[in-house]
């Protein structure tokens, strides 16, 4: 079965390492980056609130758990009539699993209607987001890239972009002035872009000096 994975094209390669030649060193080491997407926004939200504040690999786990819980079928309906401490089970916080049954809740009695999204600016997208419980713009930032697909976001407040910028630019910290001028770099491939940060933020820290030091 093929996997749904966020689309991107050699034009937008080409364009970050025009703009941005150390990175265009790392996407031609790394190579092509396929990063499975949840097109259901209903599922892709789900997924994104269970990915607050924990590692991917711990989130894949509670989402792997969440997903048998509902059936194998994550839908409003599936999601609201478990009940917040069977989600809890699954290995997150009563918080958490309360957001995720109010969401479900909204969806599924027609107060929230998330296909309507896909008519909406980023920023737009984002303010009707943040109004939900338990959504702050990481949040929303992940259902962009990781449901709808848009290509120019550059989440601040993702730690691994953070640490893969650090990274690939040999940095000990990072302002957020630095950020945004990177961001602005990138544009409008931001969510390419990110998706190398994500790839990059694995590789330990090299000084400056040492980078550019011939191996021997």
């Amino acid at each position: 079965m093929q996997l749904n994975t966020f689309k991107y094209t050699h034009e937008a390669t080409d364009y970050l390492t025009m703009r941005d030649p150390e990175l265009g060193k790392a996407i031609k080491r790394i190579g092509a980056i396929e990063r499975r997407v949840m097109p259901d926004l209903f599922k892709g939200l789900m997924s994104s609130i269970i990915a607050q504040q924990i590692s991917a690999k711990a989130a894949e786990t509670v989402w792997g758990r969440f997903e048998k819980l509902a059936g194998d079928h994550v839908t409003p309906a599936s999601v609201y009539k478990l009940d917040v401490e069977e989600i809890q089970k699954q290995g997150m916080s009563t918080r958490k699993a309360s957001y995720l049954k109010e969401i479900a809740r909204r969806v599924h009695e027609g107060e929230l209607d998330l296909e309507a999204l896909t008519h909406l600016s980023d920023q737009d997208i984002i303010k009707q987001l943040k109004a939900l419980p338990g959504i702050g713009i990481w949040t929303a930032e992940m259902l962009m890239i990781f449901s709808l697909q848009r290509p120019d976001i550059l989440s601040w407040d993702d730690l691994a972009i953070r640490r893969g910028m650090m990274n690939l630019y040999g940095l000990e910290s990072l302002d957020r002035s630095t950020f945004e001028e990177t961001r602005m770099r990138y544009s409008p491939y931001g969510s390419v872009a990110s998706l190398y940060l994500w790839a990059l933020s694995h590789i330990p820290y090299e000084k400056p000096d040492d980078r550019h030091m011939d191996k021997k």
